[in-house]
């Protein structure tokens, strides 16, 4: 008895005779599959054989999820799979969305009528960029364990700071292939001096940290400088992580730089900073971040046009200590 995937993401039943093992008969099993709140797949049979009581009303697979490069789902089989199904089940299909907390493939399938359906699979977990600065989603298992799903392409920043990954896939019966982007929405932020972060859902660390070069920071963008590595290259893909936006005081907070994301939501990334004021009419900021007060290993020069609102009481205080260092942040007030 041998089960395989068709084409149309159904299982096929198999039996063989007994003292050739040639192939007896071969018959497609009506059912979808499914994911439960482990992420462990499970094929749902919707109308049973007749002519045989030994195939279950629900097989279930146990294994560990991937992704092939052509973007399809892929479950390597535990060993007690394998004796019925070989090594992996491939489910053919499109990624449909990605949220903060899951993955949506899409999954269509035809039953014996010739009818035609899509249904999805909801798989939950957590967003990561690996060592290589890859988009990667590990798929939360059993205690505590995770699969990963690597993204083994080149992710852009549109022109609303978005994180969007493109790739092309090949439709099921037509082999014609069409361009999926996937729009990750999300913010920016800046903890350390080789890393600049993504962040999805910060309740739940699903977040993006790239292993970077020193940022270079000016009084309208800030600009960082990446290699992704990926396994058919030797060489890793240049990228570049530019943001624009506005540089601003705020009382109690310190230095934001804040950007307009979709739709003009603004977003600010805080900053901690030793300020003093310099010549030519600017301020000079050592900037740390907001948390640990951590040194991230820029200087940024502004012109005293920044204080504006909370930034002209700054400036005031900044002028009545003589060109004092005044740190401004969250740890202390001004």
């Amino acid at each position: 008895m041998r089960y395989e995937i068709d084409p149309y993401n159904r299982l096929v039943f198999s039996k063989t005779g007994k003292k050739r093992g040639l192939p007896k008969f071969r018959q497609v099993l009506d059912g979808r599959f499914k994911v439960n709140k482990k992420n462990n797949l499970s094929y749902h049979i919707k109308t049973p054989l007749l002519d045989t009581d030994k195939i279950p009303h629900q097989i279930k697979l146990k294994g560990e999820w991937s992704l092939t490069d052509d973007h399809n789902l892929r479950l390597t089989l535990d060993k007690s799979g394998r004796e019925t199904f070989g090594d992996q089940v491939i489910l053919r299909g499109k990624i449909l969305d990605v949220n903060a907390n899951s993955l949506l493939f899409a999954i269509k399938t035809k039953t014996k009528r010739n009818e035609r359906s899509t249904y999805i699979l909801d798989l939950g977990g957590s967003w990561k960029a690996d060592r290589n600065n890859r988009l990667s989603f590990h798929i939360k298992k059993e205690k505590s364990r995770h699969n990963i799903l690597t993204f083994n392409g080149i992710w852009e920043i549109n022109k609303t700071h978005q994180i969007v990954y493109k790739y092309e896939k090949a439709e099921l019966i037509r082999k014609k292939k069409q361009v999926r982007t996937l729009i990750f929405k999300g913010y920016w932020d800046i903890k350390d001096k080789f890393r600049v972060s993504y962040v999805l859902d910060k309740n739940t660390n699903s977040v993006f940290n790239f292993e970077t070069s020193a940022g270079i920071f000016k009084k309208n963008y800030i600009k960082y400088r990446l290699g992704i590595r990926l396994t058919d290259r030797v060489k890793p893909i240049r990228q570049t992580v530019t943001l624009f936006g506005k540089w601003k005081m705020k009382r109690n907070t310190g230095l934001i730089f804040e950007i307009r994301y979709k739709d003009k939501k603004a977003h600010a990334i805080i900053f901690g900073a030793e300020a003093r004021l310099t010549g030519k009419d600017t301020i000079s900021f050592k900037l740390k971040n907001d948390i640990e007060n951590k040194d991230i290993g820029v200087v940024l020069k502004l012109s005293h046009k920044i204080s504006k609102g909370d930034g002209e009481a700054f400036l005031r205080f900044l002028r009545s200590k003589q060109e004092s260092v005044i740190y401004a942040g969250m740890a202390g007030k001004w």
